[in-house]
């Protein structure tokens, strides 16, 4: 009997999970959709969060330059850096990366006001008021998550190409024009594409999380710490099962 209860408390997590889901999906579209708010959390979710994710880029594509420069030395091949920077920042280390630096910093921050929100009862008193909090606090995030992860990724990653390009000029001495030539035209769709998608997916994972986390936190004052942690650990898990599943369906369908 005793190891029958987690179980079930399991299975209540995923049918509280399942109807939030649900909840989110019905509620965008229905009527009234709070527009302002979709712009303002883009604001906050994607211009706030550039610093952050500019920096990243620039030290990771300076960090793998300068791991791979020897190597490539010894075997003369210091023409196929640029091409080795950005496929493997486009393709993998840039959205992974910068989805879990998102899922630190964004994932948390909802995690916490949702859950502050709940405590202090805001939530109850929109419900109480005709308001429809789903839609004003959990479908406006997701949605701004979904749209601005991927721009945020393409912004780190150009960034990780300067980066690249500048430690390329300290070891090798080659031209801007010869390492953004090599850097761009090895890149092909299948491996813009399926980096674009994947960022869409770590999106929705990382606002849904946090809002759920937020949305679901108990009453009290310790459940608005254990809401953004629990949002940071469980996006950042997502983050990674998206990663490998998309990469083997990657495999198998768009390089076999």
């Amino acid at each position: 009997m005793p190891n029958q209860m987690p179980f079930a408390d399991k299975l209540s997590k995923i049918g509280e999970q399942a109807y939030f889901f649900r909840s989110f999906f019905r509620n965008i579209f229905k009527r009234g959709f709070e527009w302002e708010e979709l712009f303002r959390q883009c604001y906050i979710i994607g211009f706030r969060s550039t610093g952050i994710c500019a920096l990243t880029g620039f030290i990771l594509g300076i960090v793998l330059t300068i791991q791979s420069a020897p190597t490539l030395k010894d075997f003369g091949a210091e023409s196929y850096i640029p091409g080795m920077v950005s496929v493997s920042i486009v393709r993998e280390i840039g959205p992974v990366i910068i989805a879990l630096i998102c899922a630190g910093k964004v994932a948390s921050s909802i995690g916490a006001e949702l859950g502050s929100m709940n405590v202090t009862e805001q939530i109850d008193a929109m419900e109480v008021s005709g308001a429809n909090p789903v839609q004003f606090l959990v479908v406006t995030r997701v949605l701004a998550c979904i749209f601005m992860i991927p721009l945020l990724t393409i912004f780190a990653d150009a960034m990780a190409l300067i980066g690249g390009y500048l430690a390329t000029a300290l070891s090798v001495g080659m031209s801007a024009q010869l390492y953004f030539t090599k850097a761009v035209s090895i890149l092909d769709y299948t491996d813009v594409f399926p980096a674009v998608i994947k960022t869409l997916f770590f999106g929705f994972a990382i606002g849904f999380v946090g809002c759920y986390k937020g949305f679901t936190s108990n009453k009290g004052t310790e459940s608005v710490g254990l809401a953004a942690n629990s949002a940071v650990v469980t996006a950042s898990v997502w983050v990674i099962i998206i990663d490998a599943i998309v990469v083997q369906i990657t495999n198998s369908v768009v390089y076999n």
